[in-house]
């Protein structure tokens, strides 16, 4: 089960992940989360993953599509609270607050 907090602040859209982001969960991140940043344009987002109990393939490729939406509305996208290597090209972060301070609206 997956479980996705959204919070948009200060122009950046914190998604919150609870659970697992497997195979089996990854379409609703797929399905619901990439439509929003696309249809309103949002260019800045921070996934925290630091409830997340597992991770596979599918869920990394998840979180690298959601961050290629972003900058496709020229914006970028960072990972936080989790030791966890995602892909070399995303930027992980120690907490949202750091996040935030990183991002230059």
């Amino acid at each position: 089960m997956l479980k996705i907090n959204l919070e948009f602040r200060k122009g950046v859209l914190f998604i919150r992940l609870k659970g697992e982001l497997t195979k089996s969960t990854v379409n609703s991140l797929n399905k619901y989360l990439i439509p929003v940043i696309i249809k309103h344009g949002i260019k800045y987002i921070v996934y925290n993953l630091g409830a997340i109990k597992v991770i596979d393939d599918f869920g990394k490729k998840s979180l690298q599509k959601g961050i290629e939406a972003a900058r496709l509305n020229h914006g970028e996208g960072l990972i936080c609270n989790t030791s966890l290597v995602i892909n070399n090209n995303i930027q992980t972060v120690e907490n949202e607050l750091i996040a935030l301070s990183l991002i230059e609206i």
